[in-house]
């Protein structure tokens, strides 16, 4: 059964005024339990209305969302009880952070779900590490540390709830390439330990091609593509058109097949390009 399901789903902003426009149109996807899915798609594709539908922030114009499935909108307590299984951490959420300490922070939102002061502790310290909180951060106020770090306070906070659900709306958005590098690190890390499904929403191909297992693809208001990544960085000419910028590992395998070379076109990050160059000389590539 999947996790995440949506029916038809749609949405119009302004209906019925001279400013309407619709979101996203008769979505139709199905997201299996434990997929990390990159969430692409050029502003004003769609992307961030869907994943606000995703735990009942908007409620959709037509269509239906399934949650574990569970029609999240089929009564009030249902929709409630879909706040705490699908975690959302919006773009910037450090300046969302207000707790006089970083272990406060942290444990606001285990604290509202009305867990023992025991489980939250235990919560607090586990998720803390799992991001890279040091223990004597804890009690410091979470505005006396880096951005990074700021960002990665944040994030725990919604992880400490342990939602089945993790939606990331760009969260390397603004952070230098070592930080980017250690936020992308520690999703994968809270993925690969927890076995939750996570949505990772970026406009960058080059982070979503690093972690992802599956990649949709969101298009003017509708999916484009939604499949496991050599799929679809094998329509790297059409993601292009797009206007996405595409991983400069695909590029230059793209270039080398247009030179002549009978290489692979779904080439997506370096380890993979190595794979599929060492199997290419293996078969008599070199000439």
């Amino acid at each position: 059964m999947a996790m995440i399901k949506t029916e038809d789903l749609t949405y119009v902003y302004s209906a019925g005024t001279p400013f309407e426009k619709t979101a996203i149109n008769k979505i139709n996807l199905e997201i299996e339990e434990g997929e990390l899915v990159g969430v692409i798609g050029h502003t004003g594709s769609g992307k961030s209305t869907l994943i606000q539908h995703l735990n009942g922030l908007l409620k959709p114009s037509s269509g239906k969302v399934f949650i574990d499935g569970e029609d999240i909108w089929k009564d009030k307590a249902t929709t409630v009880a879909t706040r705490f299984k699908v975690g959302l951490v919006f773009q910037y959420p450090e300046y969302q952070i207000f707790e006089e300490t970083v272990y406060k922070d942290i444990a606001f939102g285990p604290r509202n779900m009305g867990l023992s002061e025991e489980e939250v502790d235990t919560r607090v310290r586990e998720t803390a590490r799992l991001v890279g909180i040091k223990e004597e951060h804890l009690e410091k106020s979470p505005f006396e540390l880096s951005g990074g770090q700021k960002r990665r306070v944040a994030i725990a906070g919604v992880m400490a709830m342990r939602p089945k659900v993790l939606i990331l709306d760009e969260p390397t958005a603004g952070l230098d390439p070592k930080g980017r590098d250690k936020i992308l690190d520690k999703i994968r890390e809270y993925h690969h330990e927890q076995k939750s499904t996570v949505l990772l929403v970026s406009h960058s191909m080059e982070d979503v091609a690093k972690i992802a297992s599956k990649i949709l693809v969101m298009n003017k208001a509708e999916v484009f593509c939604y499949d496991e990544p050599p799929a679809v960085f094998g329509q790297a000419a059409e993601i292009s058109k797009l206007g996405l910028d595409i991983p400069q590992i695909t590029k230059v395998f793209n270039m080398l097949g247009e030179k002549g070379y009978n290489v692979a076109d779904d080439v997506y990050t370096i380890p993979y390009a190595v794979k599929k160059l060492l199997a290419h000389l293996g078969k008599g590539g070199a000439e």
